[in-house]
């Protein structure tokens, strides 16, 4: 399985991440994301689920399959990175709901301390009743989920009706879209500044895990 790391490699604390439905590891997005976690110190670890691989070979565009069946690929991640510190693992939108579908089990085993979920896709777009949020009522695994307020896959008031674990605290950025980039007009804040403050939650959070 092929990574892409960044941060320091004596890190206190590795996170893994796993990319959205229709965008590489290497997206800017996701490249932007990891980059502001190793600036606040974490050792980041990117991979990918083999559909998207594929699209890197002459095998071409496959479509995203169903998200519970990524489950054994994400497994396969946490088992090939073989973390030698404390592991959070989680992603971009489909990759973190993967990761949340994959944690409790990884928790319960002492393999991971949490998992962080970067604008978890609630529903899809425009479909509201097509929930996502089942198995996060239940959810012992101690998690962060970081959203925007207007992201279109579960914005601040549609989440607020949800049922979800008190394991899950939920850090909301005011004007920010599913890839946590706000409007400068409306916030005064650039997307850089919005990945700061998601980099500077996360290592609050992490603190409390592995203290």
């Amino acid at each position: 399985m092929n990574f892409l790391f960044d941060g320091p490699r004596d890190a206190r604390v590795i996170i893994l991440l796993a990319h959205g439905a229709g965008a590489p590891m290497d997206s800017a997005s996701m490249t932007a994301a990891a980059g502001a976690l190793a600036e606040a110190g974490f050792r980041v670890a990117r991979f990918e689920f083999g559909y998207m691989a594929g699209r890197r070979t002459d095998a071409g565009r496959k479509p995203p399959p169903r998200a519970e069946t990524l489950k054994p690929e994400y497994l396969a991640a946490v088992a090939a990175l073989d973390a030698k510190a404390p592991l959070v693992i989680g992603g971009k939108s489909m990759g973190g709901r993967v990761a949340s579908m994959v944690a409790d089990d990884l928790h319960a085993s002492g393999k991971i301390a949490g998992l962080l979920c970067l604008g978890y896709p609630f529903h899809p777009p425009a479909k509201l009743e097509q929930l996502r949020t089942k198995h996060l009522a239940g959810l012992k695994t101690p998690a962060l989920i970081v959203q925007g307020t207007r992201d279109e896959f579960g914005t601040r008031d549609e989440v607020a009706a949800y049922t979800l674990s008190e394991a899950i605290e939920v850090f909301w950025l005011e004007d920010g879209d599913h890839d946590l980039r706000p409007r400068k007009s409306v916030s005064g804040f650039s997307a850089a500044d919005y990945l700061k403050s998601m980099a500077a939650k996360v290592s609050t959070w992490a603190d409390g895990l592995v203290r």
